[in-house]
């Protein structure tokens, strides 16, 4: 299974090292949203709550756009050589959200990195065990987006409409841009539903080196629960489209 999973991994990441330019272009995204909404937050501590959620939201695109890839190996008929192959099939879908992992790591230090200079403190140990959470996380939105991408293989539209639709309320209300801690209560019963708020506080967390928080027990359970029923609908998707 691991053999398998680096196989995938190699295979996605391939294209993307011969053409780093892709990575520098992704970079661009998260440093607008730095830019533009930092400064917007109140209080000293504005960078320590709001870098560590655009990692999230970084990392959140990135895994959602797993199934357009899929999409194209469709059209190309790349996928069903894939599927003849003796490689397991949970390893098809753990190495290419992994895959996105590595773009999300780039722009993760260059965040910081720029962040330095004003006052931004990280706790490296804690960072790293933040983006190993993330990393479970991502295999699940990355096994959704493939679900959905074989779900809508002969309308192409559909996966872009659905992504969109459903990506952009969960990311407001995990509270990633803007707190929700003084918005109505309906908004915050919402937002107790949402597995990426837990991924997100626990980040938060590990990112300042509060590593025993209760709220990092959450993330680690949210990023679990994510991660294992994703592929378990993923598995049961492609075996079904085969």
């Amino acid at each position: 299974m691991i053999n398998d999973t680096v196989i995938v991994f190699s295979r996605e990441l391939r294209p993307t090292l011969r053409q780093p330019f892709t990575i520098v272009i992704s970079m661009v995204q998260p440093l607008v949203f730095l830019a533009l909404f930092a400064p917007l937050l109140p209080g000293t501590d504005a960078l320590r709550w709001f870098v560590p959620g655009i990692v999230v939201m970084s990392c959140l695109f990135a895994a959602s756009m797993t199934g357009s890839n899929l999409l194209f190996e469709m059209q190309t008929g790349s996928h069903e050589r894939m599927l003849v192959t003796p490689l397991r099939r949970p390893a098809l879908l753990i190495g290419r959200a992994l895959k996105e992992i590595v773009p999300m790591v780039a722009q993760a230090a260059l965040i910081v990195a720029v962040c330095l200079p004003f006052g931004y403190r990280l706790d490296v140990g804690g960072a790293l065990l933040g983006l190993v959470i993330l990393a479970g996380f991502c295999v699940g939105v990355g096994a959704l987006s493939y679900t959905l991408a074989l779900a809508s293989k002969h309308q192409e539209w559909l996966f872009w409409t659905v992504q969109q639709t459903v990506l952009f309320p969960i990311l407001l209300l995990a509270g990633v841009l803007l707190p929700l801690d003084s918005g109505p209560g309906w908004l915050r019963a919402l937002s107790a539903w949402n597995p990426l708020r837990y991924v997100v506080a626990a980040e938060r967390a590990l990112f300042t080196g509060d590593v025993w928080a209760s709220s990092t027990a959450k993330g680690l359970l949210a990023a679990v629960i994510v991660g294992t029923l994703g592929l378990l609908i993923g598995v049961r998707a492609m075996r079904r489209s085969a």
